[in-house]
């Protein structure tokens, strides 16, 4: 199945790019999530149409997540757990909690932009968290969890 990328998609192509792709993926993710549309004749004009308009949205969204980047370079939140002795966490702290301290600290972020590869933290201790602003924009801060009083 051929299609038209209507965004950036990770590990396929940018905006404007035909690219063949399985019939299910591109009928069960891409269609339906808006990302690309058949690559038919009267899709193709109907593209070349649109083209600056969608261009100029992806600029747009791309400064957004730069402007956000910036705010978020060089900040560090502090998640409190109940911890025990041997500073092993009762539970974990995984993506929405570490939303929740961006969120307490004065800063707009969704838990599906923080990136534990890793996984949920399961200690007390400093980790680098990268938060996934844009498909083109990534940014490091630093997350303490501390034993909560």
């Amino acid at each position: 199945m051929e299609v038209i990328l209507l965004k950036n998609v990770s590990n396929l192509g940018v905006l404007g790019d035909k690219v063949k792709v399985r019939a299910g993926y591109g009928r069960n993710y891409l269609l339906p999530g808006g990302f690309a549309v058949a690559a038919t004749p009267e899709n193709l004009e109907a593209f070349e149409a649109r083209r600056a308009e969608l261009e100029r949205a992806a600029a747009d969204l791309l400064a957004a997540a730069e402007s956000r980047r910036s705010r978020f370079e060089g900040i560090r939140l502090t998640v409190a757990r109940k911890a025990g002795d041997e500073g092993r966490l009762f539970g974990s702290v995984g993506t929405p909690d570490i939303a929740q301290a961006a969120a307490e600290a004065g800063f707009d972020l969704d838990k599906s932009e923080v990136r534990l590869p890793h996984g949920a933290f399961r200690a007390v201790g400093e980790y680098d968290v990268i938060l996934h602003l844009h498909p083109d924009v990534n940014v490091e801060v630093k997350v303490d969890v501390v034993p909560e009083d």
